[in-house]
């Protein structure tokens, strides 16, 4: 079993209470759109960080984390982007790569809405964290928290982190 923190769209700031919502999960996974390496740096040394790069990383976040990502865990394909879309409009690089993968997750960022969606026409659910950062139109900075046990996704919890301003 493991519990992970899902968060995207930072752009470069980090909330300190980042640190408190993800204390009781062994992953954070990032959505994409960090803003610097340094934010990915302290990321990485709280707990064991997966990543996609977003439209607005630069190389050093590039060369670490690749545009796409596609893992398991525990018996979960999961399918990691920034860019992808939600159901039923996935741009077509996205509808691609879901149609040749076929993951039970999909996360993706960008839009920063927040959005957890089961997709019926594919059977697997999206979830987009929403922005966790200061730029953008979102109104609220949002994260999610979910439990992935064997083939179960469940307990999945959304964290306001306030208002963006």
């Amino acid at each position: 079993m493991k519990r992970i923190g899902l968060i995207s769209d930072t752009h470069g700031f980090l909330d300190e209470n980042v640190f408190r919502h993800f204390e009781d999960c062994d992953e954070i996974w990032h959505g994409g759109d960090f803003g610097n390496i340094a934010l990915a740096d302290q990321l990485a040394a709280f707990k064991p960080l997966k990543g996609v790069y977003g439209n607005i990383d630069g190389r050093d976040i590039r060369d670490r984390f690749p545009l796409e990502t596609v893992f398991y865990c525990e018996e979960v394909k999961v399918l990691m982007r920034h860019i992808g879309g939600a159901p039923p409009r996935y741009n077509p690089e996205t509808r691609s790569s879901l149609d040749e993968h076929q993951p039970l997750l999909f996360i993706s960022g960008h839009s920063h809405i927040l959005k957890v969606i089961y997709d019926q026409d594919r059977s697997f659910l999206h979830i987009n964290p929403g922005a966790a950062g200061k730029q953008g139109w979102h109104k609220v900075r949002t994260l999610v928290k979910l439990t992935i046990d064997g083939s179960d996704m469940r307990d999945c919890q959304i964290v306001e982190l306030g208002r963006r301003g």
